[in-house]
């Protein structure tokens, strides 16, 4: 458990362990939840990273996307298309 100071401007400075754990840089922004009677905080890029990962769950089956290697391998493939149809043109 770690503690932290409330200063007068209502700041406070977050333990470097929690900063390390949740992958905290300068200027990341942080999301407050409400859990009953306890308030939760977040790094809040991981949290839409969840929910949109929550919002695909199925979607990648259905397109035969079952392991990160054939999410690489999608990933490779746009890659190259993109590159191409950008290139193409300026032959």
């Amino acid at each position: 458990m770690d503690l932290a100071r409330i200063t007068s401007k209502g700041q406070i400075t977050v333990p470097i362990g929690i900063r390390k754990k949740l992958n905290l840089k300068e200027g990341d922004k942080v999301i407050f939840i409400e859990e009953g009677d306890k308030i939760v905080f977040a790094n809040s890029s991981m949290i839409a990273l969840k929910e949109i990962q929550e919002g695909m769950q199925g979607v990648a089956e259905t397109q035969g996307i079952y392991t990160e290697g054939d999410v690489d391998s999608l990933v490779r493939d746009v890659r190259k298309e993109l590159w191409e149809k950008k290139y193409e043109n300026n032959d």
